[in-house]
C-alpha cells in the first residue's frame, strides 16, 4: 500500500505541475494570438477544400481565444469569416448578422483594412440574395477603403466581384471596364487566381457583346492560368463559358467537349464535398461510439479494482501526463516560433509603411514650404504695390478697385497662414511657451482690439470674469489670445445687431492648478445640429451659401481645436439655429503669485521719424526680383533713405566689405549663394552690423537658421508697410551714434 501512496503523490504532483505550466502557457497574450492566429489559418485551408466542420471547428476556437484576449481586430475578422462560411452554407441573413457585428466592432477600433473586407463580403451576401444594386454599393465601399489602405491585392478581388454585379444587372459594358482594372491589378501584383477568374468573365462579356474572337481568347488565357496552377472551380467555370462560346458560334463539335470536361470535374467537386461531408460524420459517429466504448470500460475497471491494475494505470497516467505536457510544450514552441516569424514579417511591412507615411509627410512639408515662398513672393508685389497705388491720390473711381484688391491680398495672406497652422498643427511642430501674465488684462486687451469689429456689427461685447478668481497664471499666453481672437471673431462675424458675452470662471482646483472654463456666447444665427458635428473639421462651414455670406476659409475652428488639444484642454459647442451659439473650453492653467512678466523688448520704433537724421544713411537692399526691388525701394525714398540695390549674394558680401552700410536688407532664396549664406560670410568680418531678412518662408519653422546665420531680426514678406518703417526706424534710432 506504501508502494500504491507513492504513486499517487507522483502522480497529483505531476498533474499539478502540468496544469501550472500549462496555465501560464495559456495566459501568455503573444501565445493566446499566435494560437488565433493559427485557428484562423487552419479555417482559411479547411474552407478551401470543402471541409466546412473542420472550418467552423478552427472559427469557434478562434473565437473563444480573441474573447479571452479581448482583441477587437481579431474578433472583427472571426465574424467577417464566420459570414462567409455561412454564406458558403447559404444562410445569408445570418451571414448579416455576423457581418453587422464585425462592422461595428471595426468602425470602433477604425481598422479600415478589415472593414473594407467586411464590406467586401457583404456585398458577396446581396448577390447570394440577388439584391444586386446593393451589392454593387458595397463593393464599392470596400473598393474605397482598400484603395486608401494601398492593399491592391484586395482591390483586385473587389473590383471583380463588383464587375460580376453589373453582369448580372446586364450592363456588361461598365462590367467589362471595371474588370479590365481588376485584370490590371491582378497581373501587377501577381494574383493569378484573380488574375484567371478575370479573364475567364471578360470571355463571358465579350460573348455577350458578340465579340466571339476575344471572347474565346480571354477565356482560353483563364482556363490556361487554371490548368497550371490547379484552380479547380475557375476552370470549371471556364470550360462551362468556352462550351458556351462555342454553342453561339455554333461550333457544336467544341462546345460538347467543353461541356464533358465541365460536368467531368463538377461531379468531382461534388464528389469531393459529399466525401468531406461523409467523412466528417462518420469521424463524429466514431467519436460518440469511442466515447462511449471508454464509459463502459470504466464501470468495468471500477468494478474489479486490485493492485496490478491500479498500478497499471497510475503509471499510464503518469506517461500521459508526462506525453501531454511534452507534446503541449512541443506544440506551443511551435505556435511561439510562427507567431514570431509572423511579428516579424508584420514589422518588417510596419517599418516599410512607416518609411512611406514619414516620406509623405517630408514630402507634404517640402510642399507647402515651397508653395508658401511662391505666394508669398507675388503677394508681396500685390500688397505692396496696392498701398503704394492707394497713397498716390488714385482716381476717385480706382480707390474702390485698389481695396479690393488690397482686400484679396491680405485675404491670400490670412489662407496661407491657417493652412500652414493646419500643417504644424498636424505634424505636432508647435511647442507650448509658458509664461507668467494677467489673463484678465489680456482678455480685456483683445476685447478691445475687436471691439471696432463688433461696433461695425452693431455688436456689444460683454466681459465677465470671476471675482474670486486670481488674475495670474502661468500658461502659453500667445496661443490662448490666438483661441479667443478667433471664437470671438467668428461670434461677431456671424451676429448682426446683437451681444456677445464672454465668461471666465473656475470647475475644478488642484494645488495651484485651476481648470478654467472660458464662454463665449453670441445671440447670432446659430448652427444646425448637422453641422455641429463637424464643425472642427478642417475647411467646414455651416453651408456653402453661409461661406459666401460671411466669408472665411472655414479653418478658423480647427486651429481652435487644434490649440485646444495642444493645451490639453477640451472644447464644446451649444447652438440652436436663430437663437444663438455657445462655444466653451476648458483649459488647465497655473495659479503663479508673481505680476504680469515684463513684454519682450519692443522692436518698433514709438518716436518721431522726424527727430531722426538720416542724410547720411545707406541701405543695402539684396533681392533678385525685379518688382520687390522696385516696391522696397520706393518705400524706402518714401521714408527718405537712399539704398543700393544687387540681385546676388556673392555681390552683396563685396559691396558690404567696400561701403559703410547701415542697415542690409537680405532676401533668402537667390540665385548663388543664398541670403543665409552670404550673411554667415558678413559675420565673419562684420559682427554689429543690422542685417533684417527680409524673406517669404516660414518664420516659425526657420527661426533657428536665422539665429544661427546672424540676422539681427526678420522682416516676413509680405509685411504691412507702417510695420516694415518702424522696425527701420527703431533700428536707425538705436544706431544713430554711428552715422551721425
Amino acid at each position: 500500500m506504501t508502494q500504491i501512496r507513492n504513486y499517487i503523490y507522483i502522480a497529483i504532483l505531476l498533474f499539478s505541475f502540468s496544469i501550472s505550466a500549462q496555465k501560464s502557457i495559456d495566459n501568455d497574450p503573444e501565445i493566446l494570438q499566435g494560437k488565433i492566429n493559427f485557428r484562423i489559418e487552419e479555417a482559411h485551408s479547411a474552407l478551401e477544400n470543402y471541409n466546412y466542420l473542420e472550418a467552423q471547428n478552427n472559427l469557434n476556437e478562434a473565437l473563444k481565444l480573441a474573447e479571452q484576449l479581448n482583441n477587437k481586430e481579431s474578433l472583427g475578422i472571426i465574424y467577417t469569416f464566420k459570414a462567409r462560411l455561412q454564406l458558403t452554407n447559404n444562410e445569408s441573413d445570418n451571414a448579416i448578422t455576423s457581418l453587422n457585428t464585425s462592422i461595428e466592432i471595426q468602425r470602433t477600433i477604425k481598422d479600415d483594412a478589415n472593414l473594407a473586407d467586411s464590406y467586401k463580403t457583404l456585398g458577396e451576401v446581396y448577390v447570394n440574395k440577388e439584391d444586386y444594386t446593393q451589392a454593387a454599393d458595397y463593393f464599392k465601399s470596400a473598393r474605397n477603403l482598400f484603395q486608401q489602405e494601398g492593399l491592391e491585392k484586395k482591390l483586385a478581388e473587389t473590383l471583380l466581384e463588383e464587375g460580376k454585379t453589373y453582369m448580372f444587372l446586364k450592363n456588361y459594358r461598365k462590367a467589362r471596364s471595371v474588370i479590365d482594372q481588376s485584370l490590371a491589378l491582378a497581373k501587377k501584383t501577381g494574383d493569378l487566381k484573380t488574375q484567371s477568374k478575370a479573364l475567364v468573365k471578360q470571355g463571358i462579356i465579350y460573348s455577350k457583346l458578340n465579340d466571339s474572337n476575344r471572347a474565346i481568347s480571354y477565356a482560353n488565357e483563364g482556363l490556361q492560368i487554371a490548368k497550371e496552377n490547379n484552380f479547380a472551380g475557375v476552370l470549371n467555370e471556364g470550360y462551362l463559358v468556352l462550351s458556351n462560346i462555342n454553342e453561339n458560334i455554333e461550333n457544336y463539335e467544341q462546345s460538347t467537349i467543353y461541356l464533358k470536361l465541365h460536368l467531368k470535374l463538377s461531379d468531382s467537386l461534388r464528389n469531393l464535398k459529399i466525401a468531406y461531408s461523409s467523412t466528417n460524420s462518420d469521424i463524429q459517429n466514431k467519436l460518440n461510439a469511442e466515447i462511449e466504448k471508454n464509459k463502459k470500460a470504466k464501470e468495468e475497471s471500477q468494478e474489479d479494482k486490485n493492485l496490478n491494475t491500479l498500478t497499471s494505470i497510475l503509471s499510464v497516467a503518469l506517461i500521459t501526463i508526462l506525453s501531454l505536457l511534452t507534446l503541449s510544450l512541443y506544440k506551443n514552441n511551435n505556435i511561439r516560433l510562427k507567431t514570431n516569424n509572423m511579428l516579424h514579417k508584420k514589422n518588417g511591412e510596419l517599418i516599410i509603411a512607416k518609411e512611406k507615411a514619414e516620406l509623405a509627410s517630408k514630402t507634404k512639408a517640402n510642399f507647402l514650404s515651397t508653395v508658401t515662398h511662391e505666394l508669398r513672393t507675388p503677394l508681396y508685389a500685390v500688397t505692396g504695390l496696392s498701398n503704394m497705388l492707394l497713397e498716390e491720390n488714385p482716381k476717385p473711381d480706382q480707390v474702390q478697385h485698389l481695396k479690393s484688391l488690397k482686400f484679396s491680398g491680405d485675404y491670400l495672406l490670412t489662407f496661407i497662414n491657417d493652412i500652414l497652422q493646419i500643417n504644424k498643427i498636424e505634424a505636432n511642430k508647435v511647442d507650448v511657451d509658458p509664461e507668467s501674465f494677467n489673463l484678465k488684462k489680456k482678455i480685456n486687451n483683445i476685447i478691445l482690439a475687436l471691439n471696432n469689429s463688433a461696433n461695425d456689427n452693431n455688436v456689444k461685447l460683454h466681459f465677465e470674469y470671476d471675482k474670486d478668481l486670481p488674475e495670474n497664471f502661468i500658461a502659453d499666453q500667445l496661443k490662448i489670445s490666438q483661441i479667443l481672437i478667433n471664437l470671438i471673431g467668428n461670434s461677431i462675424k456671424f451676429t448682426k445687431d446683437g451681444d456677445i458675452w464672454i465668461r471666465i470662471y473656475k470647475i475644478e482646483q488642484k494645488d495651484n492648478t485651476y481648470t478654467l472654463r472660458f464662454e463665449i456666447e453670441d445671440n447670432g444665427i446659430g448652427i444646425s445640429q448637422e453641422k455641429q458635428d463637424n464643425m472642427f473639421e478642417s475647411f467646414s462651414q455651416g453651408s456653402i451659401q453661409i461661406n459666401r455670406k460671411y466669408g472665411g476659409t472655414g479653418l478658423g475652428l480647427s486651429i481652435v481645436k487644434g490649440l485646444i488639444d495642444i493645451l490639453k484642454g477640451k472644447i464644446y459647442v451649444k447652438s440652436e439655429l436663430e437663437k444663438g451659439t455657445t462655444f466653451y473650453f476648458e483649459i488647465p492653467l497655473e495659479y503663479t503669485s508673481v505680476e504680469e512678466a515684463k513684454e519682450n523688448k519692443v522692436t518698433y520704433f514709438s518716436g518721431n521719424a522726424e527727430d531722426l537724421d538720416l542724410t547720411n544713411v545707406k541701405i543695402l537692399v539684396v533681392e533678385d526680383n525685379k518688382i520687390n526691388q522696385m516696391i522696397t525701394k520706393k518705400i524706402l525714398t518714401k521714408m527718405n533713405l537712399k539704398c543700393d540695390i544687387i540681385d546676388n549674394g556673392e555681390d552683396a558680401v563685396e559691396m558690404i566689405k567696400a561701403n559703410n552700410y547701415n542697415i542690409v536688407l537680405m532676401d533668402i532664396h537667390m540665385p548663388g549663394i543664398s541670403g543665409m549664406e552670404a550673411t554667415k560670410r558678413v559675420r565673419a568680418f562684420d559682427k554689429e552690423l543690422t542685417i533684417f531678412a527680409l524673406t517669404a518662408v516660414t518664420i516659425e519653422d526657420k527661426m533657428h537658421e536665422f539665429d544661427e546665420a546672424g540676422f539681427t531680426d526678420i522682416i516676413p514678406k509680405p509685411f504691412k508697410q507702417e510695420e516694415f518703417e518702424k522696425k527701420l526706424y527703431n533700428a536707425l534710432a538705436n544706431n544713430s551714434n554711428k552715422f551721425a
